[in-house]
């Protein structure tokens, strides 16, 4: 099968940029206490004995994926990104981390117990989304928890240039009721949802940011 053109120029991007794309975020959770109260309050749910693993899907560098690990939660990273992936396993040498995609993830069905996509949906296309949460359905197992992370608003915004480098992304904003909607879809039910102004390092470009906490019903 062919793949998807947004696939091979967000790999080839992020394997380009990724030990800078490391440098510059390594410690940002540093300064967004609400972004951090979300994945405090999100690893709280998924402790509990015999919830199974949380995957960190699209997890670059590893930075979340190892902050998840600092709160106790037993967490492994993958990403689309070969370089970003030798990065991660360079950096947290003591986690785990693969090479995968959203779109098709090489993980048996009800097999986790949380899954983290902080702003991993960023450059997957609108018509491409049902495909990603219903993957993530798929794997949750019944009571699991989803915590998304992903740029509020309406707009595709085409990068050419990124940390240092030539790349070539899509950028996506979303409207908070769109991906709500595309969530319940594919059968995750909505427990919490923040919307944050930009703070001073996200103005003007940025936006407000999204935050939803989702479940898979025990009945699935």
């Amino acid at each position: 099968m062919t793949e998807a053109t947004y696939l091979h120029t967000t790999r080839a991007s992020y394997d380009t940029v990724a030990v800078d794309y490391d440098r510059l975020f390594r410690d940002e959770l540093d300064t967004k206490p609400l972004d951090r109260a979300m994945l405090a309050a999100f690893s709280e749910l998924v402790r509990a004995p015999g919830t199974g693993p949380v995957a960190d899907l699209g997890c670059g560098p590893g930075r979340v994926t190892a902050h998840l690990h600092t709160l106790g939660v037993d967490a492994f990273g993958i990403d689309l990104s070969p370089g970003m992936i030798t990065v991660a396993r360079r950096t947290h040498p003591e986690l785990r981390f693969d090479v995968g995609s959203m779109t098709a993830l090489e993980l048996a069905d009800d097999s986790l117990g949380g899954i983290v996509a902080w702003y991993s949906t960023v450059h997957t296309p609108p018509e491409v989304l049902p495909t990603v949460f219903a993957e993530c359905h798929r794997v949750l197992a019944p009571g699991g928890h989803m915590l998304l992370a992903f740029k509020v608003g309406d707009l595709r915004r085409h990068m050419d240039q990124a940390y240092g480098h030539e790349v070539s992304l899509d950028v996506y904003w979303m409207p908070p009721e769109q991906v709500s909607e595309l969530m319940g879809g594919a059968g995750l039910v909505m427990d919490a949802r923040m919307i944050r102004e930009p703070d001073e390092q996200e103005r003007p470009r940025q936006g407000r940011q999204g935050f939803f906490l989702a479940h898979k019903p025990t009945g699935s």
